[in-house]
């Protein structure tokens, strides 16, 4: 595997263009690097921008070889603590095992830019990382420091309102990732009376939103989606709000994939709410089920108990029978079928969210520390609900007061549910 990064890495510098870039990152790393840190970071960001696609993923097998940890001084490391097991070298251990190219990837931080060069160059590299082993090496080295400079505690808080800057409001029409907004029209009813918008803002990229919350206000917790998004709705001022439901959360920033901010964003829109509307008792969210269609499709169902056998069975013969399907195949559904959904997707979600079909929202709030709340068929009637859940989507109850148990429950093996979920599961 590592072979075949050499081999690349080292036909690669051929290239001048791409050998000056590698010739950079030597020098911002070098002693010379130390006083010339940030031009020299300039310079790597400037020269990573001119890099033609075609050179990217030689330029992780670079990372991944060239600045990857001395062999050498690792075992000697080893040795030294295994001989003489302290703190001293511990320490030592632990900085001969660092990778040189964490501190390349630190110090071209540093610089203006640099924040976001680093989030453009791991969108490159999860895009390599599809068909090039050996790069999750670096990508781990990415992921580790991105948590730390992402942390919550750095995050600004803004509430966004249709009285917000244009650029603002066009970042969410552009970024909107759950359920689209082909409007002005349609946005500025997401930014209604009843409805609340919310971004979250790290220092380096201040005009850059990392992630959007979008929230509705009602009176008990929807089973669907049309209503919440209707473009025709009106709000109701003669009620007060008992429910904030988080039905978008979207990252704009696909670099941050996977650092973890959920718990957090969660918790602070919630806190300013009932700070602002104190009718609201319930949180949760209308989420959809993206891999539940998936799920029914691959899953082997010698691997399920007998009475989700009988429940698949019957969910895949009413599918091969009216696929693809559509709204009305939805609404005309038989009971046993819709039955059926309901109670898969509840087993589904409750006891395979640790597992390799596990569904990535699900995990998302379970993680957070979220209670799976209810499984709502025919939720979402869109071509890409029925497509990627079968029409499912479901509710995640936060009780503020239980999501760090949740959440330490969770990463034990269990996901929390409610009595419902518990009697669809053994329906």
């Amino acid at each position: 595997m590592f072979e075949k990064l050499w081999s690349m890495a080292k036909k690669a510098q051929e290239d001048r263009g791409f050998r000056q870039l590698v010739q950079a990152c030597e020098g911002l790393l070098s002693e010379r690097g130390q006083a010339n840190m940030y031009a020299l970071a300039d310079e790597v960001v400037g020269r990573w921008i001119d890099l033609p696609t075609s050179r990217h993923e030689a330029f992780f097998a670079v990372l991944a070889t060239q600045f990857a940890p001395d062999e050498q001084l690792v075992d000697q490391a080893i040795t030294a603590y295994r001989d003489q097991p302290n703190p001293d070298t511990l320490a030592k251990l632990s900085l001969a095992s660092e990778a040189p190219r964490q501190e390349l990837l630190r110090r071209i931080n540093r610089t203006g830019k640099g924040t976001a060069t680093l989030l453009s160059m791991r969108v490159a590299l999860l895009t390599c990382m599809r068909t090039r082993q050996g790069l999750n090496v670096v990508d781990a080295d990415f992921l580790h420091l991105l948590s730390s400079w992402f942390n919550p505690g750095f995050l600004r808080f803004e509430p966004v309102s249709w009285h917000s800057s244009a650029a603002l409001l066009e970042k969410i029409i552009q970024h909107e990732a759950v359920h689209a907004i082909d409007s002005w029209t349609h946005l500025r009813r997401r930014l209604d009376s009843d409805r609340r918008c919310y971004a979250f803002f790290h220092p380096q990229l201040e005009d850059e939103p990392l992630i959007f919350v979008e929230v509705a206000l009602t009176n008990e917790i929807p089973p669907a989606i049309a209503p919440l998004i209707d473009i025709k709705g009106q709000p109701d001022p003669s009620t007060k709000p008992k429910v904030a439901v988080f039905y978008s959360i979207s990252n704009c920033q696909p670099g941050l994939r996977g650092v973890s901010l959920g718990n957090f964003l969660i918790k602070r829109v919630a806190e300013h709410l009932s700070t602002e509307l104190p009718s609201l008792k319930t949180y949760c969210t209308l989420s959809p089920v993206p891999g539940f269609g998936k799920w029914v499709d691959q899953v082997d169902a010698s691997d399920l108990p007998a009475f989700q056998r009988e429940q698949l069975t019957l969910i895949r013969q009413w599918h091969a029978e009216h696929a693809p399907l559509n709204q009305s195949d939805i609404a005309l559904m038989p009971k046993t079928v819709e039955t059926a959904l309901n109670n898969c997707c509840a087993h589904w979600l409750v006891n395979g969210s640790h597992q390799h079909l596990s569904d990535p929202v699900a995990r998302f709030h379970l993680d957070n520390g979220a209670r799976l709340e209810r499984v709502n068929v025919a939720g979402d009637m869109s071509k890409k609900g029925i497509k990627q859940s079968l029409s499912v989507m479901v509710n995640y109850l936060y009780d503020l007061d239980k999501v760090e148990a949740r959440h330490e429950a969770f990463i034990q093996g269990i996901a929390s549910h409610s009595s419902q979920v518990k009697k669809s599961l053994k329906a």
